[in-house]
This record gives C-alpha cells, sequence and structure tokens, in this order.
C-alpha cells in the first residue's frame, strides 16, 4: 500500500510549468500538462541537475542542462544524452474545482 502526500492544490499548478516539491527526501516534479498531473524523479538520469528547471513539451520534461527529454507518463528518455529512465510516481486528484488537491506517492513508482 502507497502513501499519498498532498503537494499542492490543483489550481497552483500552471500549465507545461514544473513545480518542485520534495517527499520523504525525495525531490520530485510535478507537471500539469494535456489535462493531466504527471509526478516524475526531479533529478536527471544522465547529469545530477534538477529536471523541474527544465521546459515541458508534448507530454515530456526536457532536461536544461544536456536536452534530455524525459517522457512524463513513463520516465523513459527520448532523447540523447541521457539512456537510463527515472522513476515516475502515481498521482492522485481529490475534490473539485477549487477545492481540488494533488496527491503523490513516492513510496512506489508508477
Amino acid at each position: 500500500m502507497s502513501a499519498f502526500e498532498r503537494v499542492c492544490a490543483l489550481s497552483e499548478l500552471e500549465e507545461d510549468t514544473p513545480r518542485r516539491v520534495e517527499l520523504d527526501g525525495v525531490p520530485v516534479s510535478v507537471v500539469r500538462t494535456e489535462g493531466e498531473v504527471f509526478a516524475i524523479n526531479d533529478i536527471c538520469s544522465h547529469a545530477n541537475v534538477s529536471l523541474s528547471e527544465g521546459e515541458v513539451a508534448d507530454c515530456a520534461i526536457e532536461c536544461w542542462l544536456h536536452g534530455s527529454s524525459f517522457d512524463l507518463r513513463t520516465g523513459k528518455p527520448s532523447s540523447l544524452p541521457a539512456t537510463r529512465p527515472v522513476p515516475v510516481y502515481p498521482v492522485k486528484i481529490e475534490g473539485d474545482g477549487a477545492d481540488a488537491a494533488v496527491f503523490v506517492s513516492v513510496t512506489q513508482e508508477s
């Protein structure tokens, strides 16, 4: 069983703008894009830099340092120089409208 933690209100996530949070010591980038919310480990598997400082497009996040892109759904790299995936985490939304909240679990990868 995985423990979900509240990370923010859904209304606080700007479309295609990563938000860095830390859950149980794990850096996570939370991204709202294409009508969904994703959570991916915030550290690039190629270089030890924050993915949340990169850009989001086509359901992928790009590392700002060397340009590797990672699929937000799977964590798999879609461009070099990265060759190893980064963990992705389950997300759930509770509530509706202005009361909706985003929860992420880092105790289990999705």
